[in-house]
């Protein structure tokens, strides 16, 4: 990691993983998959200290979406998510926020990604990986320079994300698998959305979904 301080705590009933990405120069923070607790998230903040940036969303489900109206405002900062994913996320239906929270809960983006964008933000460059499987619209984030894929619930340490849940599918989550770690060096570390981190290497020798 060049300018990356990579930090993370744990939030909500399902035990996501929530990521802060500061650059140690602009001292600029992207926040990944606020799904809870943002009070929390506000403190873990504060301690880290720097200036939030921007909010990233891996896909639309409610254990990772459930934070980031409130982060927007408190910080008056843009949420970034994947086009793909746009229903899911404004549908407390498919969101899984009405059935399985009890609290209806969606977030519009500010900025909608395409599979393939590359943007910088917060100083880091950042390319939008399409990686259907878990919803439809699921995506990774690579920070090439940085050598990190914030993976989501595309890939955990040894395995991939549930695929039963609406707009999910095993053929597509073991394509999104196959192309991804096509693409990743093998000393890619990935962080994925619950559990341990992991690395590109490991996954492709390992992984049985590949």
């Amino acid at each position: 990691m060049k300018n990356l301080i990579l930090r993370g705590i744990v939030v909500g009933p399902v035990q996501t993983n929530c990521y802060f990405l500061k650059n140690k120069e602009t001292v600029e923070i992207l926040i990944v998959d606020p799904g809870a607790q943002e009070e929390r998230i506000e403190a873990a903040l504060a301690k880290l200290g720097g200036k939030p940036a921007g909010i990233l969303l891996t896909h639309g489900h409610y254990d990772h979406i459930c934070a980031a109206n409130e982060l927007r405002e408190y910080y008056k900062i843009p949420v970034y998510a994947p086009k793909t994913e746009e229903k899911l996320m404004t549908d407390p239906m498919w969101n899984l926020s009405g059935a399985w929270s009890g609290q209806p809960y969606t977030v519009k983006a500010d900025h909608w990604l395409e599979d393939g964008q590359e943007e910088t933000l917060a100083g880091f460059s950042v390319t939008v990986l399409h990686s259907p499987g878990h919803t439809s619209g699921s995506c990774c984030y690579w920070l090439k320079e940085e050598g990190v894929c914030m993976s989501g619930d595309t890939v955990f340490c040894g395995s991939c994300g549930r695929t039963d849940l609406p707009t999910g599918s095993m053929s597509q989550m073991r394509d999104s698998l196959h192309r991804l770690f096509e693409l990743l060096p093998g000393d890619t570390r990935i962080y994925p959305g619950h559990g341990e981190e992991t690395d590109a290497a490991f996954e492709k020798a390992h992984n049985p979904y590949l």
